[in-house]
């Protein structure tokens, strides 16, 4: 493994941010798509003499994916399989698994994450901002989170687009619109405002935890092709 691991390093070096440059219009916010992530990778990869490849593997309710570095040498190393499930059983929603498991397998394998180009800022903003408490809503207790009523105001208009694009099964852009949420204290709000939907924070958890798998499989198996 010594020529691919040599390789591998020397191309990380080279590795380029990893941009939001595709836009979801509901949400008005930018986020990584696979191009994004293909192209913050692959010419260091390829001027370093490595081939990205991923495959697919049968499954039944949904894609597995397993993106695998390849060398000149005939050496490899393969970033494990992850799996994403169907929204739907039709091409639309194997198609929007299939793309998401190969941006979050090919972020794992490679080591890279998404630009944080607005994280802070929002973070800065809300902190210099008086907190009030919003009122519990009857019969259902609300987690613990501190949010201005402009906050809170926002976090509804998010959880609405997340329910239109559910509604629409469009769950890869639910899952990234309300992924784009960085502040706690909102996330949570928005969480807190889609509990009338069960079924919506059921698929949203699902999704959530097949990204936290993608990004856990940064410990690459290494292999090798005699």
């Amino acid at each position: 493994m010594k020529l691919i691991s040599t390789a591998l390093v020397k191309a990380q070096k080279e590795f380029a941010p990893a941009l939001k440059t595709s836009l979801n219009p509901h949400f008005k916010s930018k986020y990584v798509g696979l191009d994004g992530c293909v192209e913050a990778v692959i010419d260091a990869l390829n001027n370093n003499g490595i081939y990205l490849l991923q495959k697919s593997h049968d499954c039944d309710d949904g894609v597995k994916v397993e993106t695998v570095l390849v060398h000149e040498s005939g050496e490899q190393i393969s970033g494990g399989v992850l799996h994403v499930p169907a929204a739907k059983n039709d091409p639309q929603g194997y198609g929007s698994a299939l793309t998401y498991a190969r941006r979050y397998s090919l972020m794992a394998t490679c080591g890279i994450a998404p630009e944080d180009d607005d994280g802070n800022q929002a973070t800065s903003s809300y902190r210099n901002q008086p907190k009030v408490e919003p009122k519990a809503q009857e019969s259902q207790p609300m987690a613990m989170y501190t949010v201005t009523p402009e906050q809170d105001l926002k976090c509804k208009e998010i959880a609405a687009d997340v329910v239109d694009f559910a509604t629409k099964l469009q769950w890869d852009d639910a899952f990234i619109t309300f992924d784009n949420v960085t502040d706690h204290d909102e996330r949570i709000c928005v969480w807190t405002h889609l509990k009338a939907n069960s079924p919506v924070r059921t698929k949203l958890k699902q999704m959530g935890d097949a990204k936290q798998q993608a990004l856990k499989n940064g410990s690459a198996v290494i292999t090798s092709i005699e």
